[in-house]
């Protein structure tokens, strides 16, 4: 789906917010942060809760880029792609071992947020439209993927209330703050870097933040043995 975003701001937002680079900064710096601490220092829980901010950008992004591709197909085979290609790093920084299938990585939620998107906006009525949702968003439980169901869910709120943002920002909290254990009630924190959006673009570095992922857990597993 190509087009401008649905998102409006004014000028001020627009000179002074953060484009979508900055916000994939945040989010990448918050998810190696919340990595540092799940892998080599798991009994320091401030890393972890600064983490938690880093799911929710993701998701939004994810949204973003589906109203913005010129090609949602592409942008799918892209984050499949990058899934298999994160999931042996993934494994073996989360578990140590090789292939581990009880716990999938974030591009298998990404994508599903995605192909919900896509499914849902192909759809000509109200039963179809549901019948995705429903379906879609189970999806992210059934592969075991990072957040589950409601990592899918928090993709998909994003680009339903794309026309209402603070809505977006809302729901996506609330489901941050009942939907898992206490601490991704930190989650929430997301809605300052989001709330702070102007819109803009910034600059691309794409394969750069796909390829940041399985690279640092990699790195983090390879720290860990050799500790």
């Amino acid at each position: 789906m190509n087009g401008q975003s649905a998102f409006l701001w004014d000028d001020s937002r627009r000179r002074r917010g953060l484009s979508s680079f900055g916000l994939k900064m945040a989010a990448l710096i918050t998810m190696v942060i919340d990595h540092v601490g799940a892998v080599l220092f798991p009994d320091i829980l401030a890393l972890r809760i600064i983490g938690r901010i880093s799911f929710p950008i993701y998701a939004f992004l994810v949204a973003e880029g589906f109203l913005h591709t010129a090609n949602v197909k592409r942008y799918m085979l892209r984050l499949l792609v990058f899934a298999a290609v994160s999931e042996i790093p993934f494994d073996l920084a989360v578990t140590g071992k090789v292939l581990e299938w009880g716990h999938q990585n974030i591009f298998f939620t990404l994508f599903t947020g995605l192909f919900l998107m896509y499914a849902y906006s192909m759809q000509p009525g109200p039963g179809g439209k549901l019948t995705c949702v429903l379906l879609l968003s189970a999806l992210g439980d059934i592969l075991r993927t990072d957040y589950g169901s409601w990592g899918v869910l928090m993709i998909f709120c994003f680009y339903i209330f794309r026309e209402k943002f603070w809505a977006g920002l809302v729901s996506v909290s609330c489901i941050n703050m009942f939907a898992f254990g206490y601490i991704q009630v930190y989650g929430g924190l997301a809605f300052l870097p989001l709330a702070l959006y102007n819109g803009k673009k910034g600059p691309g570095l794409k394969y750069f933040f796909y390829a940041s992922y399985p690279v640092h857990l990699l790195v983090l597993y390879l720290i860990k043995i050799l500790q």
